[in-house]
């Protein structure tokens, strides 16, 4: 079998693409959402190891300007410069309408010190005072405060983990210089999540919803955030080797790597037919051992048999890129990514969907997009790809961006 291979030139020349020409016309409905295309792009050529050598100093001050300009007064980003009126025209009644929103908050902050950013010009504390207006009585977060101070927003599990991320760097672990700053209410909030767990051991958006690898990993990213950057140190059976609740949580985890990569074809649906019209003769003219085997369900798949299987993220669906990340950086965080067939999955991504002109695409023969091929990056960087630098499961940048978070003044 020949060994697939990562093109490290074809992704370097497909994020630099994306970091300066236009992106392609799909993206203009997220134009709100720049600060993470941004975090996408940036964070990916950093994960290349060639953010400093393909850019230059005043490039990435740029970066840094334009990430500052996003800042809302009051505390926070906002997603993209779009909304900003301008200082002179900002006032109480009309902040409603630009308000800093939770999600690009977290990746304004992760975006700054990829670019080596010490957050000086961060409004620190009226940030971490902002936070815990966002959180309801239940515990979770919303995404932003509407008028009157109202919680806008679902609750959901990603409010919940950009919050935390956002408290983790901020804050650290002593809160010095904002010790008189009011924190989130942090057991309730590992209550919320407590209660997202569902009866099959996954993690749903909030509680009495269906299980999803994405909201999975954003429950454990937001616990993980909170034992790196507090205090306190309560027991949380969710990470807790041997509790039901971890164990039913990994077990979950594991269950979904798929050999379903949805690549059928005209000739394998056929091929299915074919294979559906003996096992029907089988059962109505074969022996008795015929007629066993042709029952559905039975035949088991020799594991050497398969060249490859990704993850879903939901069960009873077919492999996507994106779900060997939030299922594989999830099982990283808890310890347990061992579970996994790494090798089929590296395979599964090199040779189903690597795309010919660099990053990678949804699913088999998707196109590639920002959101996929980060992600596509960084679970082969999971796996010591060479070419690509050790990631940080939680905050999903490199190793590097984590050592100079921990430099800053008040993570120490």
């Amino acid at each position: 079998m020949v060994e697939p291979s990562f093109n490290t030139e074809r992704h370097v020349k497909y994020y630099l693409r994306c970091l300066k020409t236009f992106l392609p016309t799909a993206y203009i409905s997220n134009d709100s959402n720049r600060m993470l295309l941004a975090y996408l792009t940036l964070s990916g050529l950093d994960v290349l190891g060639v953010l400093q050598s393909k850019t230059t100093p005043e490039e990435r001050q740029g970066y840094i300007s334009w990430l500052y300009h996003c800042q809302v007064p009051s505390g926070g980003f906002r997603g993209f410069s779009g909304t900003d009126f301008g200082a002179e025209k900002r006032t109480a009644d009309n902040a409603a309408w630009d308000p800093a929103n939770v999600p690009a908050t977290f990746f304004a902050l992760v975006n700054l010190l990829i670019l080596g950013d010490d957050l000086s010009r961060v409004k620190r504390r009226e940030c971490l005072q902002w936070l815990p207006k966002l959180q309801r009585d239940d515990g979770s977060f919303g995404e932003v405060l509407g008028p009157d101070g109202k919680v806008k927003g679902n609750r959901d599990l990603r409010y919940c983990c950009c919050a935390a991320g956002t408290r983790y760097i901020l804050r650290g672990k002593s809160g010095k210089g904002v010790e008189d700053v009011e924190d989130i209410n942090v057991p309730g909030l590992i209550s919320f999540i407590e209660k997202c767990q569902t009866y099959d051991g996954g993690m749903a958006e909030s509680p009495f919803r269906e299980s999803h690898s994405g909201h999975t990993y954003c429950a454990v990213g937001s616990l993980e955030f909170l034992r790196r950057g507090t205090i306190e140190r309560q027991r949380v059976d969710l990470l807790s080797p041997g509790s039901a609740k971890f164990e039913g949580l990994v077990n979950w985890l594991a269950s979904r790597q798929t050999a379903d990569i949805g690549e059928d074809d005209e000739e394998d649906e056929e091929d299915e037919a074919e294979m559906i019209d003996e096992q029907r003769t089988n059962i109505q003219t074969g022996s008795l051992d015929d007629r066993v085997r042709a029952l559905p369900g039975l035949t088991a798949i020799a594991g050497d048999t398969l060249a490859c299987a990704g993850f879903n993220g939901r069960c009873n669906k077919v492999a996507d890129t994106c779900y060997s990340f939030w299922n594989g950086a999830t099982l990283l965080m808890l310890d347990r990514y061992s579970v996994i067939d790494d090798d089929r999955n590296r395979r599964y991504l090199l040779e189903k969907t690597q795309h010919l002109i660099g990053g990678f695409g949804k699913a088999v023969r998707d196109p590639p997009d920002l959101l996929h091929s980060y992600f596509g990056l960084v679970s082969l960087a999971f796996q010591r790809e060479a070419g690509l630098t050790r990631v940080d499961p939680a905050l999903v940048t490199s190793e590097r961006v984590v050592q100079h978070l921990a430099s800053l003044p008040w993570q120490v």
